[in-house]
């Protein structure tokens, strides 16, 4: 196989298709003609002698091989660009931009204050805070680390362990006067619930029972994507709501939502910061890793930080 020209830049522009889905979405943020981007792909494909894409309308589809392909590409543009750093001294001081994740709520009343002193402390270091509760691919979407709450899977992500939160179920009083309060996870079912769908299922709740686990049925009238609105729902009476302790803390303080079936709830979560484990590590991840950790643990530790 000959030695394609301006191989890094067929790379660069396969990415920039499959990351917009289309050839002309990518034409249009690359500032280039349609026939172009059209042509350097099937260039690519000539020079491979194989199909990356399928053709579905005005979308594509990756092919398996094409898969495969684009993945490796991933890998070795991250690998000149880590390169490139550590020749530009990125690896020597901490500077750089940093792409950090974390769930809204725990995001905004834990992460914000952390990465705000971070800021003053390293002014070369730029950062971008994704603050979601969807659970983001690090590698896959460029994130350099995440914020992560409740057990992790097997993965080729490194963690480091800064403390630990309670689920808790909450409502408010006005619902619980009316409704009455449960007095073991089996009464669930005479109530209404607010689920939060990606934190639990929206058909029942497990609870501890002595060494092992039970799972009680239980009956969504809500079902929603964030925290924020679960709990906004039950401050307005919907009904019980299962969510994390710091997410509610101030509310119960206030006497605006209460707590019910404490002494059935489960083990606590653990509180995690994790990064991908490939590759030399920017100075920059390790100098927000070890200068948040630290922090994020002295937060979880103060009276009330981890229960209400």
């Amino acid at each position: 196989m000959e030695v394609m020209p301006d191989r890094l830049e067929a790379m660069s522009l396969l990415l920039s298709v499959v990351d917009a889905g289309s050839l002309s979405a990518a034409s249009r943020n690359l500032g280039l003609p349609l026939a172009t981007v059209s042509r350097k792909v099937s260039e690519l494909e000539s020079h491979l002698g194989t199909r990356l894409f399928q053709r579905a309308g005005r979308g594509l589809i990756l092919t398996e091989t094409g898969e495969t392909y684009v993945a490796s590409c991933r890998r070795i543009l991250e690998d000149i660009a880590e390169a490139e750093r550590t020749a530009a001294g990125e690896f020597k001081a901490p500077k750089g931009s940093l792409t950090i994740t974390a769930p809204v709520v725990f995001g905004r009343l834990h992460v914000l204050p952390v990465i705000t002193e971070f800021l003053k402390t390293y002014p070369e270091i730029d950062v971008r805070l994704i603050q979601s509760d969807r659970l983001i691919d690090l590698p896959e979407e460029h994130v350099d680390l995440a914020v992560r709450i409740g057990k992790l899977p097997d993965s080729s992500l490194v963690f480091r362990s800064v403390g630990e939160v309670r689920q808790v179920i909450c409502g408010s009083p006005g619902y619980l006067a009316e409704r009455g309060t449960p007095a073991s996870p089996d009464d669930l079912r005479l109530h209404d619930c607010i689920t939060f769908e990606n934190l639990m299922s929206v058909k029942s709740w497990t609870f501890r029972n002595g060494q092992s686990d039970i799972s009680a049925p239980i009956r969504s009238r809500l079902v929603v994507d964030t925290a924020e609105a679960a709990i906004d729902a039950a401050v307005g009476g919907l009904g019980l709501a299962r969510v994390l302790s710091y997410q509610v803390r101030q509310l119960i303080s206030e006497g605006r939502l209460k707590t019910v079936l404490d002494d059935a709830e489960q083990d606590p979560w653990p509180v995690s910061l994790v990064y991908p484990s490939r590759g030399l590590m920017a100075l920059k991840v390790r100098a927000f890793l070890d200068f948040a950790a630290s922090r994020l643990k002295e937060r979880l530790g103060r009276p009330g930080a981890a229960a209400p």
